[in-house]
């Protein structure tokens, strides 16, 4: 039942789905490229309209999810949310970039060139700017973290992507010599994260009014939980027959991408936990905290990715080996959190 109420059957098995989508894709971009070319001419101001619609089916529900009403009980655990702000937006995205850029500009110069490893370098900027706002309610729940605290979480960290997501993003690409599109990056924002956002809390307003809110949380919005999956699924099929051909010449970069990226979700976790640990903060309240810096609001860093650079570009193929490393790391982690829940008080 423990499993069932925390993670799904999708996303316990997230992995191997986009793996079964990275093969698909590759077929069809190998022996159908009649999809993709089609696809490719359906975009306005750069941005793909078919990938548009598919990851608004992923983050409007997650959206929903967030109750800002719960931004007042801030004050209830003000040590916890500062360490989690402080690590998200001013530690998290600076050793992304410098882990990025040590191994994808360096380490890894023979194997990967340099324009290609700049726009790797761009795709894990945008992962390392983007704190999870939606697996973590399951990562939390499963490490036996505070739900409330959690929620309060999420809605901090929603507001502050607002702000902070756009000036971190452009800083660290403009340091790493990726041209940034300026004004692509605003409109991305707009569309996949204020426009989602707001919908959802209009959604959330309505519904709980009409109904009631125990509805609302417990039925409602359930209901999108199918499509958020399946949303991603087609996202990564699509995304990767445009990517057949970089990746049937460069397999082994997919294994090079993914170094810094878990050795970053290890390093953040560690830095949150361990701060959490060294405040004395209880372990319901330390779990999340370390949770929800290592984990990744992946849908977003994908479309800022493909809306920036394109489907063909390493930067959406980088954030692609975000969401592929995301759910064993994070269950690995739920097992160390749990393994070191005694030394808590």
């Amino acid at each position: 039942m423990e499993e069932k109420k925390g993670i799904g059957f999708f996303n316990k098995y997230l992995s191997i789905w986009v793996i079964l989508c990275i093969g698909i894709g590759l077929l069809i971009g190998k022996f159908l490229p009649g999809i993709p070319e089609t696809l490719s001419k359906w975009e306005y101001a750069h941005v793909s309209i078919p990938v548009a619609i598919l990851i608004w089916i992923m983050i409007y529900p997650m959206m929903m999810k967030v109750d800002f009403q719960s931004v007042k009980d801030v004050a209830k655990h003000p040590k916890g949310v500062m360490i989690t702000c402080i690590v998200n937006w001013l530690i998290k995205p600076f050793t992304m970039f410098g882990l990025a850029y040590f191994f994808l500009m360096v380490v890894f110069r023979p194997w990967i060139p340099a324009e290609l490893g700049q726009q790797y370098l761009a795709g894990a900027v945008l992962l390392g700017a983007a704190p999870c706002t939606a697996m973590v309610f399951i990562w939390s729940y499963l490490s036996g973290g505070n739900a409330a605290y959690t929620l309060v979480q999420v809605a901090v960290n929603d507001l502050i992507i607002l702000i902070a997501f756009v000036p971190i993003v452009t800083l660290l690409l403009g340091v790493g010599g990726v041209k940034v599109p300026y004004n692509t990056l605003l409109i991305s924002v707009a569309l996949f994260v204020v426009l989602p956002l707001a919908a959802g809390i209009l959604t959330r307003l309505i519904v709980s009014r009409k109904k009631s809110k125990e509805y609302f949380e417990n039925v409602f919005v359930h209901k999108f939980d199918r499509y958020t999956t399946a949303g991603l699924l087609l996202t990564l099929i699509i995304l990767f027959s445009f990517q057949g051909n970089t990746i049937l010449r460069n397999p082994i970069h997919i294994i090079l991408i993914a170094v810094p990226l878990i050795i970053q979700t290890y390093l953040i976790f560690g830095i949150a936990y361990g701060w959490s640990y060294a405040s004395k903060l209880p372990y319901p309240v330390a779990a999340p905290a370390g949770m929800i810096g290592a984990s990744n609001f992946f849908e977003l860093s994908v479309a800022v990715a493909i809306s920036l650079f394109g489907l063909q570009s390493g930067a959406a193929l980088a954030t692609t080996v975000g969401v592929l490393t995301e759910v064993p790391i994070m269950l690995s982690l739920v097992k160390i959190a749990k393994s070191t829940k005694r030394y808590f008080n």
